[in-house]
């Protein structure tokens, strides 16, 4: 077990208290990866390696040369914070200019200054689904790094990780819903009114709204938006 003042601990307390939804997934992100070099001594930068797009990508950095080291990997499809994602092990590299097994992202790494890395496996219900990666520009900064802990603080990163996701995701879903809920209203509404001046029934009342955002190549919300507006107008004199 890590001591009181240990900073794993101190990170993990830091994750722990986090809530969820209190910012935006990226700030999410970014608050996991700099609470991971407060953890570690010796890391200079962190990032997180995870699906963008459908693409890895480093999502989010601490330092911008994060991204401009690990495109080696992305470009060449090896590296490890590639394989800590796709195998769901540590991977670290103790200096970046004897590295032999990614020899394109070790040279990256070597030209930034960076001279040992940490990638540690983001699981979440047993599913790996990225990478926390810590840089450091001191040879060997992470050999002598708790296996254990790294695993535990890179594991709580990625339930908050997940679970931010999941808030989000169900947010906007929600945003949808409702926008959804307040156009049709909108669209119920000018169809109300058309068929007051036009004298027609209801499904006439939505091809004549229909036609007019096809020929005006407007949404059909916005065409009826402006029609309730017009009579709002109207209204008031």
């Amino acid at each position: 077990m890590p001591a009181p003042n240990d900073p794993i601990r101190d990170a993990l307390d830091a994750l722990a208290g986090y809530m969820i939804g209190s910012a935006p997934l990226d700030e999410t992100l970014r608050h996991i990866a700099e609470v991971a070099v407060e953890a570690f001594p010796g890391a200079r930068s962190a990032g997180i390696s995870t699906l963008v797009a459908g693409e890895p990508r480093t999502a989010v950095y601490t330092d911008a040369e994060a991204p401009e080291i690990d495109a080696a990997q992305y470009e060449t499809g090896e590296g490890p914070c590639l394989d800590a994602y796709r195998e769901n092990v540590i991977h670290r590299i103790n200096d970046t200019e004897a590295e032999t097994a990614w020899p394109a992202f070790a040279r990256a790494a070597a030209g930034h200054g960076i001279r040992s890395t940490l990638s540690l496996p983001m699981i979440a219900n047993g599913e790996g689904i990225g990478a926390l990666n810590l840089y450091s520009a001191e040879v060997a900064a992470f050999a002598d790094a708790d296996d254990d802990m790294g695993i535990v603080l890179a594991s709580q990163a990625a339930v908050l990780l997940a679970s931010s996701q999941v808030y989000w995701d169900a947010y906007q879903l929600t945003q949808n819903l409702r926008e959804a809920m307040r156009s049709r209203a909108t669209i119920e509404q000018a169809k109300g009114i058309l068929m007051s001046t036009s004298r027609c029934g209801p499904d006439e009342a939505f091809q004549m709204l229909t036609r007019a955002s096809q020929r005006e190549n407007r949404k059909l919300r916005d065409v009826a938006a402006e029609i309730v507006e017009r009579a709002r107008r109207r209204e008031e004199g």
